[in-house]
């Protein structure tokens, strides 16, 4: 489900070759950032079935959480440097287990309903993998690391 979803290109310098993350792909392009936006809109509309005074409580964390993904996504596509980039996914994978736990706590609360917390759910293990391959795809192969950190890439 979460392959290449950037091409990557292969940069030679000296004996070393290393492939690097072009920069010319928009974050829009990715999967991941698309079904993590469109979590962000579910999010969203049930959160507004909540209690008022959850406002600045569940309601308030559940939005940040959700709406962090996409932006990690998005800010991490942008980063020049691949330790920054993984470092951005890899906050984009902790928000999307912060969105599971609080859905999970909305259910047992009785926020929401059976039916739209497995939807929700289903989404939100969908983002956890998808990002999951993403930062697969991104990580350099072993044997090159030595070439990656020499060239500045990592």
């Amino acid at each position: 489900m979460a392959a290449r979803l950037f091409a990557m290109k292969a940069v030679r310098h000296g004996p070393c070759v290393a492939t690097v993350m072009p920069s010319t792909t928009s974050f829009r392009d990715l999967e991941v950032w698309q079904e993590s936006m469109t979590l962000v809109e579910e999010i969203y509309e049930l959160s507004k079935s909540f209690p008022r005074e959850e406002l600045f409580g569940l309601t308030s964390q559940l939005r940040k959480a959700a709406v962090s993904i996409p932006s990690n996504i998005g800010e991490g596509a942008r980063r020049k440097r691949r330790r920054v980039t993984l470092n951005h996914y890899d906050i984009a994978l902790g928000s999307q287990g912060e969105v599971e736990v609080q859905l999970e706590v909305a259910k047992r609360l009785g926020f929401c309903s059976s039916s739209d917390y497995a939807r929700l759910q289903e989404r939100v293990e969908r983002v956890g993998k998808m990002l999951n391959g993403l930062i697969t795809s991104v990580q350099p192969g072993e044997p090159w690391n030595w070439c990656l950190f020499a060239l500045g890439v990592l």
